[in-house]
């Protein structure tokens, strides 16, 4: 099985490894001929700080949070692709660089942000990373941060302040849209909170632990041993015997519902899926990326609860939001 390297050691990406460099070189001379990223003036009494969410769901918080004040634009915004052969272009390291505040989720998921933004230093700059804001360690195991419901209220109220700090004059703003995004997860809350007293300990299969952090909190029972969503995770042929577990799972009927990463697929993980669906073991897709257009980060996480409460209450497969 050929697919995605590890996220902390990613020796087969010496690929991408390379066009970030060729894109650091690049940069010194963007940096010298444009310099520094600065806060540009939009109008005679408006300044717009220019921001970056590496991943699309930040990108979109942060946007939420800034509102007016601020002009985001994000990296990695693709559902359709896997976001871990991702390699930086030129454009985009452009864009990270005039950037006053950055969000990324750390972890090792995105790297490459972090050599960029080391090819062009400016010490105005902010950059906010969800992992070192929730006090991981930068080798915690699942990267995938976004889905667990603690994250963003935390990264969301260190949005509010750096922008505040960017723009004191506009402090009580960003503090605002800070309450107002908080109130605006109350439903995502309920929802989980519903699901977790109703179907307390439900059995699920999972391909990799991309929605882990969210079945977690919804009171789920994961079956699926975290040595076998690591193999996958990270494009390591899983053992033959940790194979014949996974399918067990959903022959079986040991698992109530199979939640199967749609975005980043290869033969392995669509045999899974196959086994699920000829079981008729309810298959829900999740994704790394935030399908755009029509989602925000609330309303993202709450149809995947909703599609995984669907599933598990009528038994039947959902394959897509």
């Amino acid at each position: 099985m050929q697919r995605h390297n590890s996220y902390r050691a990613r020796s087969a990406r010496g690929q991408a490894e390379r066009a970030v460099a060729a894109v650091a070189l690049v940069l010194l001379s963007i940096v010298t001929i444009a310099g520094p990223a600065s806060i540009a003036s939009a109008n005679a009494t408006t300044t717009v700080i220019t921001a970056v969410g590496a991943e699309n769901e930040y990108a979109n918080v942060l946007s939420q949070i800034g509102g007016k004040y601020v002009v985001v634009s994000s990296v990695l915004n693709n559902p359709n692709t896997d976001p871990h052969t991702f390699e930086a272009s030129t454009s985009i390291a452009e864009e990270v660089s005039r950037a006053l505040l950055i969000v990324q989720n750390g972890a090792g998921y995105d790297g490459f942000m972090n050599r960029i933004e080391a090819a062009t230093p400016n010490s105005k700059r902010k950059v906010i990373v969800a992992q070192k804001v929730l006090g991981l360690p930068a080798n915690t195991p699942n990267p995938h941060l976004w889905y667990d419901p603690k994250t963003m209220p935390a990264v969301a109220k260190a949005m509010a302040k750096d922008l505040g700090e960017l723009d004191p004059g506009q402090r009580s703003y960003f503090q605002d849209n800070l309450r107002s995004f908080d109130t605006s997860l109350q439903s995502l809350t309920t929802a989980i909170a519903t699901f977790k007293a109703t179907y307390p300990g439900t059995p699920v299969a999972v391909t990799e632990p991309v929605a882990d952090y969210l079945l977690k909190a919804m009171g789920m029972r994961i079956l699926t041993p975290f040595v076998f969503q690591a193999d996958i995770m990270n494009g390591v042929d899983p053992a033959p015997e940790d194979i014949s577990k996974e399918d067990g799972y959903l022959t079986k009927h040991d698992a109530k519902v199979f939640c199967y990463n749609q975005q980043v697929v290869d033969s392995l993980t669509a045999s899974i899926k196959h086994t699920a669906l000829s079981a008729k073991v309810p298959v829900v897709g999740v994704y790394e990326t935030m399908p755009t257009p029509g989602y925000d980060y609330q309303s993202w996480m709450l149809a995947e609860v909703k599609a995984i409460a669907a599933a598990v209450a009528h038994d039947h497969s959902t394959e897509k939001l």
